[in-house]
């Protein structure tokens, strides 16, 4: 016997009683299945309702051939009357997000001639897939017209329609459907064949937010969120933009161009930095002049500052200058040979005995090492 499916009937129902017609021991605990039930089963991309069976967790729940299965922590009785209580913050979410990517699909769909070929609700995000490439703006213009119409709160509305009625129909659907179609509808927005839950009005999904739009295989694939986890996303957005301004003394809103000035300040410092380095480094090249092997142990600096300097020593001595720059145990290093000749094999057993990790050519190297100051000197002189 097929199970009534309450959540259809009202997906807002929170809570209901049910007679137990089944229960047997699984991995998960045990499967139970109900004369009636309010839990959404796993399907159509939308992941299934939690909540409790008596007190007891329902943990996960699908459906075959009609019959809802209820993976349930602990046992229940046959014959007996239960009441479950859906996790509504979970099932509410969920109705948000579906809700809402069907008002954005129906208007991608329609403007830019493509089919939503794929859909997936995370844990955190929302992902779409369709066949056709669309730019960031198409997305951005989409976005606008989807929270028009949830602003609008037009009201989803929801048929069973006849075969013949259903062939005269213009309505989305990823696959050739048999039997009973459901089909859910946002006027003027989108129509669409789905076994989901959906809100009641378009306004209860609050706002549609796209976060990207990549590439994936014929199309691209979109990332959104929809509700409560927009606002959470937008709330955590706005907090870090206030501080990051609180930082640059400015308004949230003026914050990229704080940024951007911050940024040509500090190229500006490197250039600076690098310059008055350069003059640096052959001051210390030429305390090295003429000999023949060079170990330079300095404080930290970055991997282009080791180089330059290792390069600026090179031209001044007539062997092997190596250059380690540091504290503690974490190392940059860059070698220079000023004749040019190959030092792979060197490389290779200092990388070894000093923990390095790096490599080059043409008597060149650079890479780090996880090792300590006395380490690197007792190589060197061994």
């Amino acid at each position: 016997m097929e199970t009534e499916k309450l959540y259809y009937a009202d997906p807002f129902q929170k809570e209901f009683t049910a007679t137990v017609l089944s229960c047997e021991e699984s991995k998960k605990g045990f499967l139970v299945t109900l004369d009636r039930t309010a839990f959404y089963p796993e399907g159509g991309g939308q992941g299934a309702d939690h909540g409790t069976l008596n007190g007891l967790a329902v943990t996960d729940v699908h459906e075959k051939e009609g019959v809802i299965f209820h993976n349930v922590e602990g046992n229940v009785e046959i014959g007996e009357t239960v009441t479950g209580v859906i996790d509504w913050e979970r099932r509410f979410d969920h109705m948000q997000q579906h809700s809402g990517e069907h008002i954005l699909s129906g208007i991608l769909c329609t403007d830019y001639h493509c089919d939503n070929v794929g859909f997936h609700m995370g844990a955190d995000t929302v992902t779409i897939d369709y066949n056709t490439e669309i730019t960031w703006e198409q997305c951005l213009a989409a976005e606008a017209k989807a929270n028009a119409v949830i602003f609008g709160d037009i009201p989803c509305e929801i048929s069973f329609p006849s075969r013949q009625a259903l062939e005269s129909l213009d309505y989305r659907s990823k696959k050739e459907l048999t039997g009973q179609v459901r089909i859910v509808a946002f006027p003027g927005a989108d129509c669409c064949a789905c076994c989901g839950t959906h809100v009641l009005r378009a306004g209860q999904v609050g706002l549609v937010k796209i976060l990207s739009c990549q590439k994936f295989r014929q199309g691209v694939r979109l990332e959104i969120l929809c509700g409560q986890r927009a606002f959470r996303y937008l709330s955590l957005c706005f907090d870090q933009t206030k501080a990051i301004g609180q930082r640059l003394s400015v308004k949230p809103t003026d914050t990229l161009k704080a940024v951007e000035r911050l940024e040509k300040d500090l190229a500006d410092t490197k250039f600076r930095m690098a310059a008055l380095e350069s003059i640096a480094w052959e001051a210390k090249a030429k305390e090295h002049t003429g000999e023949e092997n060079v170990l330079l142990i300095e404080p930290p600096m970055s991997g282009d500052s080791v180089r330059r300097l290792a390069d600026a020593v090179a031209h001044q001595t007539t062997g092997l200058t190596a250059v380690f720059a540091g504290e503690g145990s974490r190392w940059a290093y860059s070698l220079l040979r000023s004749d040019g000749q190959d030092i792979s094999t060197f490389i290779k057993e200092m990388n070894a005995a000093l923990h390095g990790r790096g490599g080059g050519r043409n008597g060149f190297a650079q890479g780090s090492a996880e090792t300590t100051k006395e380490e690197i000197q007792k190589f060197f002189k061994a």
